[in-house]
């Protein structure tokens, strides 16, 4: 089943996700040259199909959002496992979904699954050979990552047909 998804691109770590997305499930893989796998998500799930007159909110949002620098430096887990750095800052990300959600109410961040919205970027998940130290020590030589939050990206996920859909620069 195909859904979207409104992302900030991380091209920093890339090469790490995309490995990971490899090892779990190839098929998932983008082939868009475009597409970035390391991201943070703005919005989760997103219009399905959405309008232009839509998608000219979301340009105007990303317009109206300045672009920053943030550090990627800490590995941490969630309580349902997922292994996963927080952006420092955190409070633009956070805030950055706050006004998608304003706009687009109808799409509540995770679906309305969590109470608490962590803006993160998902690395892993635990498991029986991934623990925190296991990708701590894989990202040894990438994190802590400087990167610079520069686009806000409409991506579709679809087995076999991953790909940007829009994408619009942060700050116009």
């Amino acid at each position: 089943m195909a859904h979207t998804v409104l992302v900030v691109p991380v091209p920093a770590l890339e090469d790490y996700i995309r490995a990971r997305w490899e090892h779990y499930d190839p098929r998932w893989v983008s082939r868009d040259p475009a597409f970035t796998h390391a991201h943070i998500t703005a919005l989760a799930p997103f219009l399905a199909a959405p309008s232009d007159a839509e998608l000219a909110r979301v340009a105007a949002i990303a317009r109206t959002t300045a672009a920053l620098d943030f550090v990627l430096d800490e590995v941490s887990a969630f309580a349902d496992g997922i292994v996963h750095a927080v952006p420092s800052p955190a409070a633009p990300f956070a805030e950055l979904t706050a006004r998608l959600w304003r706009e687009f109410p109808e799409c509540p961040p995770y679906a309305g699954e969590f109470a608490d919205v962590v803006p993160h970027l998902t690395l892993d998940r635990v498991g029986p050979t991934v623990s925190l130290a296991s990708v701590s020590a894989a990202l040894a030589g990438v994190l802590p990552a400087r990167a610079r939050a520069e686009r806000l990206e409409l991506h579709r996920y679809a087995e076999g047909d991953c790909r940007v859909l829009a994408s619009w620069p942060l700050g116009g």
